[in-house]
């Protein structure tokens, strides 16, 4: 089926598109895009795309926004080894739920992801059942145990775009150094892990007043600040390719941005959570807000929505973390760390435009444009021949998130109950339309 989208508020930073127009999809590509009374956007001269076939698909989008599909870049699948949380189809109908069309899956599977066998049967999986397009993380140690390169060169060629040990620090700066050294031959980023495990040893929250309230170990902002510098360190030395995971404090944007005024190759993300709450949501002891790193102050929070806003920080990942509801009953010092992120991150983030922190444009860069670029991959872009991702959203539409809707397994989020402005109404994806 073809489909015509009209009527939408297109929104694309990769083509400075923003304006009242239509989409025209076609055999799963985009073919066309005219934006109305603009003839420098103007694809075939005429305001409106018509087909005039009954194969086709009709999608009034007036008063929407018609996006490129969101891309995650830190997506928590869990499969192969941990299907009791996620599975590659479960996780990826969350995600086109939430309009990403694109995620991104860590390699702390079981098996882990550090060779070219889990690698495959990662791709193949996603083929089969996935409702979105996977593209694997490879494992940047050999099972992140931070020791000894994984086999890199092989994992690339079968699919990898990205090098990571995501939950384990690497804490060997040879390791990392000559993990940044190795990947320049592939232009593939190592995506970091920063924590300073002999600070953090043992800590279960942010370090403070509060964690000295509650009675739990702290894990101090320089746990992850000291890996970001001796990172940055190391990126200017080699050239390689560095890009930080989940920063969460003011100090680490105020490094990262410090970097990029000197010129060093380091790009760096956030999550929704460490720009909508505090370590405040941890009161009660409440598991669902247990995330690694954990959630910071309030000054914190305003660092890193100003960091987003001036670009220190390029992208917006959910670093989705799904668990099993049992998991998280635990004790505190026992429960798993990590939130359940594809099917609010749009709303939340979307916060940043109504608060005027960002634009539209904006976002959609840091959640689309920005994470593509960074990875090497023809995706975030509504580019005629590009594959139809689009993710259609009503930015003003208020709901209430009720985890016992979540398509996920994963029901682990501080959000439920919490009432959010804005939410995907349609997700394409590859021309599959999911509504």
């Amino acid at each position: 089926m073809n489909i015509l989208i009209k009527n939408g508020h297109i929104v694309d930073p990769s083509q400075n598109i923003d304006g009242i127009g239509d989409v025209l999809i076609e055999k799963g590509k985009i073919k066309e895009i005219s934006i109305k009374g603009s003839k420098a956007q103007r694809v075939k001269g005429s305001d409106t795309l018509t087909l005039g076939r009954s194969d086709t698909r009709e999608i009034d989008a007036s008063g929407l926004y018609v996006l490129p599909g969101l891309i995650d870049m830190h997506t928590h699948l869990r499969e192969p080894g941990y299907e009791y949380k996620e599975t590659i189809k479960t996780g990826t109908m969350a995600a086109v739920k939430g309009g990403f069309t694109t995620v991104c899956s860590m390699p702390n599977t079981n098996p882990v992801n550090d060779n070219s066998s889990v690698t495959d049967f990662i791709i193949r999986k996603a083929i089969q059942e996935g409702a979105c397009t996977v593209y694997p993380i490879g494992a940047l140690t050999k099972g992140q145990k931070g020791e000894e390169l994984a086999e890199i060169g092989i994992m690339f060629s079968e699919g990898c775009v990205a090098f990571s040990d995501d939950g384990m620090p690497v804490m060997s700066s040879l390791i990392m150094r000559r993990a940044l050294e190795y990947t320049k031959a592939f232009n593939v980023p190592i995506i970091s892990h920063c924590e300073d495990i002999n600070l953090s040893e043992g800590g279960v929250m942010n370090e403070g007043l509060l964690s000295l309230t509650l009675g739990l170990k702290g894990i101090p902002s320089e746990a992850e600040e000291i890996i970001i510098s001796r990172d940055i360190a190391l990126a200017k030395l080699t050239g390689g390719k560095l890009h930080i995971a989940h920063i969460s404090t003011e100090g680490s944007v105020r490094i990262i941005r410090d970097a990029k005024e000197r010129g060093i190759n380091v790009t760096a993300e956030t999550c929704p959570h460490y720009f909508s709450i505090t370590e405040k949501n941890v009161g009660g002891y409440n598991t669902n807000a247990k995330v690694n790193p954990p959630l910071r102050t309030q000054k914190d929070v305003d660092a890193i929505k100003q960091g987003l806003k001036d670009g220190a920080i390029d992208v917006i990942a959910t670093d989705h973390a799904p668990h099993h509801k049992d998991e998280k009953l635990r004790e505190f010092d026992h429960a798993p760390s990590g939130i359940s992120g594809l099917e609010t991150a749009i709303s939340l983030s979307l916060n940043l435009v109504h608060e005027g922190v960002l634009t539209i444009q904006q976002l959609v860069g840091k959640m689309a444009m920005n994470p593509a670029k960074i990875l090497g991959l023809n995706k975030g872009t509504l580019t005629a021949g590009a594959d139809a991702d689009i993710v259609i959203v009503d930015i003003n539409k208020e709901f209430k998130v009720d985890v016992e809707r979540f398509v996920s397994k994963g029901k682990n989020t501080p959000f439920d109950g919490r009432v959010l402005k804005g939410m995907p109404v349609m997700t394409v994806c590859k021309g599959k339309i999911y509504e």
